[in-house]
């Protein structure tokens, strides 16, 4: 019998930064290992181990792969190594904060506008990769019996911002294929939910264009006036995990201190 206070495992996609980054650091603070598989360039490399560095502070073991976990052609490469490096080991939660898309206008007289394949990259990388990984690790049974996983989405899912179109309808993919995920692979035990952050200042946000504008407004329409925090995110990933949320699955939780209220 496994001792109960082993750590459990944690299987990050996209956690050198913002959301993903923050959820590995409460995770690990809390009995997790953490396996991160992130897409950097080398010039950001030193301060993303620092970072990490952090993560093996609180005695957690942390395996990263600098590679991208949107390329069906590495995915199994990927899973593969992971296998290895796990042994006998089951992962108790996936997390999925991957953002890669077009930020592009649908229409515009002086800019390239989106095309077909902005379209389809954005909702591949942030909305199909997650069937795909969710697929890859129970066909090699790397998920644990009460497995959970989660995918951040945002208030752009159901509303229109400039140049947000494609990663609008990667959000609105996304949630469709969590509903879906839940659904069909709850007979393994497996529970998936979506978190809808509020407006997060991280550097994803910050390369939509208009970002300042929607941080102010995001800020007059917080009853709580202020923004999201990528450590309120990593705390409602960790209560996500405990065995009282056992019995969510399927859903959106909203994580934005109120913001979508008005």
């Amino acid at each position: 019998m496994k001792n109960s206070t082993a750590k459990q495992w944690a299987l990050i996609l996209g956690g050198s930064s913002g959301l993903g980054l923050a959820t590995a650091k409460k995770l690990a603070a809390n009995n997790f290992n953490i396996i991160i598989i992130h897409r950097d360039r080398r010039t950001d490399i030193e301060q993303i181990n620092t970072s990490f560095q952090e993560i093996t502070l609180s005695g957690s073991k942390l395996i990263s792969f600098n590679a991208d976990a949107t390329n069906g052609n590495k995915q199994q490469q990927l899973v593969d190594e992971i296998a290895v490096k796990l042994g006998s080991d089951k992962i108790k939660l996936v997390v999925h904060s991957i953002a890669k898309g077009n930020l592009k206008p649908m229409f515009s007289k002086d800019q390239e506008v989106l095309a077909n394949q902005d379209f389809n990259l954005t909702i591949d990388a942030m909305a199909t990769s997650f069937h795909d990984w969710l697929q890859l690790l129970v066909t090699n049974e790397l998920l644990s019996e009460d497995a959970r996983a989660i995918a951040f989405t945002s208030e752009g899912n159901t509303k229109a911002w400039p140049n947000y179109a494609a990663v609008s309808a990667a959000k609105a993919a996304l949630e469709a294929i969590m509903r879906n995920a839940a659904l069909e692979f709850a007979p393994i035990g497996l529970k998936v939910n979506c978190i809808q952050a509020g407006v997060t200042d991280t550097k994803s946000f910050q390369m939509i264009p208009g970002s300042e504008n929607l941080k102010q407004a995001a800020l007059q329409r917080n009853p709580n006036k202020r923004l999201t925090t990528p450590e309120d995110i990593a705390d409602v990933v960790y209560l996500m995990t405990q065995p009282e949320a056992q019995w969510i699955t399927g859903t959106v939780i909203k994580a934005d201190g109120g913001e979508s209220l008005q």
